[in-house]
């Protein structure tokens, strides 16, 4: 083995000498990056991040937040209804299912033939409930079967609200045995309802503005408007009695009043 040796004597190994070199080469490695401008390692400690001149590093790190005001609006629309819904029931009764049933088709064909005939179109007309059951009493502790009823409901549309009265009439004059469940409603619903979401809106724009100006500020864009929906309050109609067999010639009189449409908006704006 060859062993290199200097003046002094001291005798330096050929395997010690690797080994200080495997020793030194990520020091020699860590140099060369500092060389290389393209290299992405650093060994020389922390890194300084600058910020650009006359600017705080954070302020440069963060975006600038602009002030808020956020608002609710309401809108309110109100119309007078000229479209009604009405119930009328066919009830009979009989000692079996088949003659009840039997019986219910002659009480209701004749009023819906009437109906048609006083200008109600067919596909206003719309069978809405059904059913056919056994009634019992109670003798001596026991159960006894009287017979069956069966009931036939249809809802009829009435286009025209002066004629709610004379249709009730109608109708209890040809073999229904009930009328009831009158509701009022609007055929351009739809658009008054955009209406009533338009004023909303204006509503909460008018509150932004006026808190922006209390502010010293104004209305640099609106950031978002959430809608919160749209409520109706239909009139309440006044029946003096649900069930109504009168054997008189008076229609009974309808009043609709008036609907109430609100909509109702969440407004975010951004100030300057």
């Amino acid at each position: 083995m060859y062993t290199p040796s200097d003046k002094s004597g001291v005798h330096v190994t050929q395997p010690f000498i690797g080994m200080i070199l495997l020793l030194l080469a990520p020091a020699f490695a860590d140099v060369g990056s500092l060389r290389d401008p393209t290299s992405q390692r650093w060994s020389g400690g922390p890194r300084l991040r600058t910020a650009p001149a006359g600017k705080p590093l954070a302020a440069a790190q963060q975006p600038r937040l602009e002030p808020l005001v956020v608002t609710t609006g309401e809108g309110l629309v109100q119309a007078v209804p000229d479209r009604a819904w009405v119930n009328i029931t066919a009830e009979s009764r009989a000692q079996n299912p088949r003659e009840a049933q039997r019986r219910n088709v002659e009480a209701m064909t004749p009023v819906q033939e009437k109906l048609r005939a006083a200008g109600i179109p067919a596909d206003a007309i719309k069978t809405i409930a059904y059913d056919l059951q056994q009634e019992w009493d109670f003798v001596n502790n026991r159960r006894v079967s009287r017979g069956y009823v069966a009931r036939n409901t249809v809802e009829v549309r009435v286009d025209a609200i002066d004629r709610v009265g004379e249709i009730l009439e109608i109708a209890v004059g040809s073999g229904a045995t009930s009328v009831g469940g009158i509701r009022f409603d609007l055929k351009d619903r739809a658009k008054l309802e955009r209406e009533a979401l338009r004023l909303a809106v204006a509503d909460a724009r008018a509150k932004a503005e006026a808190a922006a100006a209390g502010a010293g500020q104004s209305i640099a864009r609106i950031i978002r408007i959430e809608e919160q929906g749209t409520v109706s309050r239909p009139p309440m109609p006044y029946l003096r009695e649900a069930v109504s067999v009168a054997q008189d010639s008076t229609a009974p009189p309808i009043s609709a009043g008036q609907m109430e449409l609100r909509a109702q908006v969440t407004l975010t704006a951004e100030l300057k």
